[in-house]
């Protein structure tokens, strides 16, 4: 029988995450760590919609041909959803013509787009390796090891509480995530804002002994042995508590004010003011070391979204609006403008205060990725032959693209990159020189395309 002791094996909080003392930066007077942080989005990037407004002739021509090219941002305005992070262009690369096809595409990729292969749709079996967000949290470690974020739901309402996410820290396993502010806010800074509960049983333990030891008492053979590699010993949950009580009076100084709108889970709360609340947890996490890196799922397919600015009393369905549905009068594209808008604001929060944050020479941003993304692709109904990314990096970033807008060569073409090129090259960057990251493209191997490796353009020499 699957015992306490044996709960929470090979997760971020296993014994390995803990093996490093968490870094502060400044506030330690130590080399800060390396930060990453990855927004995804449902209902695709449509290619166009991330095309510069100010394109010269030759270049829309190259764009429209999808032919590979460079141009810089500081010569070109950016598209009306991005303007709220334009006082950030100088940090900001807009990289398309990456492919996402070995992932699942369609309506959803569960934890597939962030480890470059075919899950089967929502299944353990499917997951055939750690996700890159857990992969670069190695290379980053800290209490916490990694920490994920969703805003999702079953159309009508939010999630909450502690759930499934979609990352993975392993094969067959299945990331664990905060589904509303409230539960985030009280398992991330319960150090301080509840110490007494540190040591005793919480949500998260009894999320996982309760609906995880029920599957496990079902399941029989290889299912159980997959999900029995999900467990760890309770210890390593008290080691890392344990460095979280030494950590109270660092957190105690930057820990975000929660607003009561969202207690009990937020049931009235907003989806601006809910977005809101999760950025102010996610860079509260990152400034008081508690993780190194975040994953954010800020919507999905079956996310609600209520209180949109001009929409204020539609109920409004994401599905519905990649079916082209409008609401109120106003067009479907208009509104997923206006839900993009909503996420840039959030994107331009978290990065104003990274660089308000002193730390070393400079200050937090410096040594940070930001990336926003589709979870499935270029549309709704997706093929995954383009996944625009938006990525933002700071000035002691390893990467070298800042400022660009760069499109890479199209699907199945000489020259032409996945994403999972794409993670090999973050990977490579900051310190794990593997090969190649993730699944291969089949029609680009058909072709005889060479695609294993870094996209090298992007690194610094």
């Amino acid at each position: 029988m699957t015992t306490r002791r044996h709960f929470l094996r090979q997760t971020a909080l296993g014994a390995g995450a803990l093996a490093v003392p968490p870094s502060f930066g400044a506030l330690a007077g130590i080399t800060p760590p390396k930060r990453f942080v990855f927004i995804r989005k449902s209902n695709g990037i449509r290619p166009n919609e991330v095309a510069l407004p100010t394109f010269t002739a030759a270049e829309k021509n190259l764009d429209s041909k999808k032919e590979a090219f460079e141009c810089d941002l500081d010569k070109h305005e950016l598209p009306t959803w991005l303007q709220p992070i334009a006082a950030h262009k100088a940090n900001l690369s807009i990289l398309q013509g990456l492919s996402c096809k070995m992932s699942e595409n369609g309506h959803w990729s569960y934890s597939s787009v962030m480890g470059a292969f075919k899950s089967g749709r929502n299944s353990l079996s499917g997951i055939k390796r750690a996700t890159i967000d857990f992969e670069l949290a190695k290379l980053a470690p800290s209490p916490f090891g990694h920490v994920e974020l969703s805003l999702t739901g079953n159309y009508s309402t939010f999630r909450t509480g502690i759930v499934s996410g979609y990352s993975a820290p392993a094969p067959h396993q299945r990331n664990y995530c905060y589904a509303d502010p409230e539960t985030a806010y009280n398992e991330l800074f319960k150090a301080v804002t509840n110490p007494e509960a540190v040591d005793s049983d919480n949500e998260m333990l009894s999320f996982l002994e309760g609906e995880e030891a029920l599957k496990a008492d079902i399941l029989e053979g290889y299912e159980k042995l997959k999900l029995s590699n999900h467990i760890d010993s309770i210890d390593a949950l008290r080691a890392r508590n344990a460095k979280l009580k030494k950590m109270s009076g660092s957190i105690a100084k930057h820990l975000p004010k929660l607003d009561p709108i969202h207690a009990n889970g937020g049931p009235n709360a907003s989806t601006p003011e809910k977005q809101e609340a999760m950025t102010d947890i996610l860079v509260a996490a990152l400034i008081t070391g508690l993780t190194n890196v975040v994953t954010y799922t800020i919507d999905e397919l079956s996310t609600p979204i209520k209180g949109l600015k001009g929409n204020e009393s539609d109920h409004i369905s994401i599905h519905e609006l990649g079916h082209n549905g409008g609401y109120s009068g106003i067009p479907a594209d208009e509104i997923r403008e206006k839900i993009r808008v909503g996420h840039m604001e959030q994107v331009n929060t978290i990065v104003e205060r990274l660089k308000a944050t002193p730390e070393g020479k400079g200050t937090m941003f410096d040594h940070t990725v930001v990336m926003y993304f589709p979870e499935n692709g270029e549309g709704h109904h997706s093929h995954g032959t383009e996944a625009p990314f938006i990525v933002l990096t700071g000035d002691q970033s390893n990467l070298n693209m800042a400022g660009r807008y760069i499109r890479l060569p199209y699907h199945a073409t000489k020259g032409h990159k996945t994403i999972g090129n794409w993670y090999t090259t973050l990977l490579n960057a900051y310190g794990n020189p593997i090969a190649h990251y993730g699944d291969f493209d089949l029609e680009t191997a058909r072709k005889k395309i060479n695609q294993t490796g870094a996209i090298t353009q992007l690194m610094r020499a």
